[in-house]
């Protein structure tokens, strides 16, 4: 078999013969028929044996998903892959799946306590990567198409009102992490967004915030060529950008061949670290309220004062809210912050989103402002998501039906001034008396 080659010289190639096996010969020809259309259609897979799901996951993600995917969003995929996927469903060949196969996965992690949101994500995983494999050919069919995952509640959100707002905000002036929640609260940061916020982004005289990039926290990963023949050559990496792992949660997070050595470090790409917001669009400039300008002038100038105390053990991450030393805040003390606050502020317990994103965008539609101004301001990509996160209230629904039904069905008209009424009731003068008047008039 002859291929033409770049330069016009024909390059020999073995035949791509397939075999087909089956108990008849009827069955037989119908399964040479069917291979035979499907390579008249184009349609036909390549030759050659098929990889494993455990295989072809591994490949996925390393050599394709990674060129696309966000480093948080890679680490998800990754961690699903070698809990759930592998050892449901790795050892099938991926030309074998079935859709019985992951249906019976999809049980048993129902049955072991994993939640229907879970079961979803892992199956959006898989189809996607089985929808590469049926691209290049390397499968005739997906199918996780096949499959319908659990039905999932969609979390209802639950924002602060307006005086849950206030003492929240009140319960953290208190602390010195005061203007990080005005931030979060009163602006719908996200929480990475709030935390990677640096100085060279902000411009005080105009009166913007532009988020351009975040603070998020990544697996390590493993940086030796051989990690299996690794022992006591790496060890634990920083914890947050510039700094070292010292804690015994720190060094636990590491990988478990880095824990306890003081070798060269290898691992790579973990810890905190700034990334990119995933859309273009989450990086467009937020307008910062006037009444915040006096406040955060500032809290920059007490953040000067805190570099000169720190002298040379000051670490330089250029972020709006730091640590004593220069450093990012972690967003798991956040986090925890975060709850202690709802506790001194007598909040009922609810997510951190719910607190910032929600609530900002609940107090911003019940001031009267349109939804497409809430969209450009929590810089989302399509109004549908920002009608999720704006959550009516009751109050607010049950005055709007007042005016429909007075709308329909109008009040009475108040009653009209009627003029001078007649009076059967005598006055004091009888009627002799004002004869009398009359005479002496004339």
């Amino acid at each position: 078999m002859a291929r033409t080659r770049h330069d016009g010289r024909e390059e020999r190639r073995s035949p791509d013969r397939r075999h087909r096996r089956a108990k008849t010969k009827a069955e037989v020809r119908r399964k040479v028929r069917e291979l035979e259309r499907l390579r008249d259609q184009g349609r036909a897979t390549t030759a050659g044996r098929k990889p494993t799901v455990a295989q072809w996951m591994e490949t996925y993600l390393t050599d394709i998903a990674s060129l696309k995917l966000k480093p948080r969003s890679l680490d998800d995929y990754w961690s699903k892959t070698r809990n759930d996927i592998v050892p449901g469903v790795g050892q099938h060949r991926i030309d074998k799946l079935q859709p019985e196969h992951l249906e019976r996965m999809y049980r048993a992690m129902l049955d072991a306590g994993h939640a229907p949101s879970h079961v979803v994500k892992v199956h959006r995983i898989l189809s996607r990567a089985l929808k590469i494999a049926h691209r290049r050919r390397i499968i005739g069919e997906n199918v996780a198409t096949l499959v319908d995952p659990p039905s999932i509640d969609e979390i209802e959100a639950n924002p602060f009102t307006k005086e849950e707002t206030k003492a929240f905000l009140e319960a953290a002036s208190k602390r010195p992490t005061f203007m990080r929640w005005i931030v979060g609260v009163g602006m719908g940061f996200r929480q990475g967004e709030t935390l990677g916020l640096r100085w060279s982004y902000v411009d005080l005289e105009a009166e913007l915030f532009r988020p351009e990039w975040q603070l998020q926290r990544l697996t390590w990963r493993h940086g030796c060529a051989d990690p299996h023949a690794c022992t006591a050559s790496c060890r634990a990496p920083p914890d947050a950008p510039g700094t070292r792992a010292t804690s015994a949660a720190a060094r636990s997070r590491a990988p478990r061949h880095a824990r306890g050595t003081r070798a060269p470090a290898r691992s790579q790409r973990g810890g905190l670290v700034f990334t990119r917001p995933k859309t273009k669009k989450s990086r467009n400039a937020v307008p910062i309220p006037p009444v915040f300008i006096p406040f955060l002038h500032e809290h920059k100038a007490e953040q000067e004062e805190l570099r000169a105390a720190a002298g040379e053990l000051w670490q330089e991450h250029d972020v709006v809210f730091s640590r004593p030393d220069g450093r990012p805040f972690d967003p798991r003390a956040e986090y925890e912050e975060f709850k202690e606050l709802l506790k001194e502020a007598g909040i009922d317990d609810r997510r951190l989103y719910d607190g910032s994103r929600h609530t900002a965008g609940t107090i911003l539609n019940e001031l009267g402002v349109d939804m497409p101004t809430i969209m450009e301001i929590l810089r989302h990509t399509q109004i549908s998501q920002t009608r999720r996160y704006v959550k009516g209230r009751s109050h607010l629904s049950k005055d709007a039906m007042r005016r429909m039904g007075e709308f329909f069905v109008p009040a009475p008209a108040a009653p009209t001034d009627p003029g001078p009424t007649e009076t059967r009731t005598e006055t004091a003068d009888t009627r002799a008396a004002r004869a009398r008047r009359r005479r002496r008039i004339r």
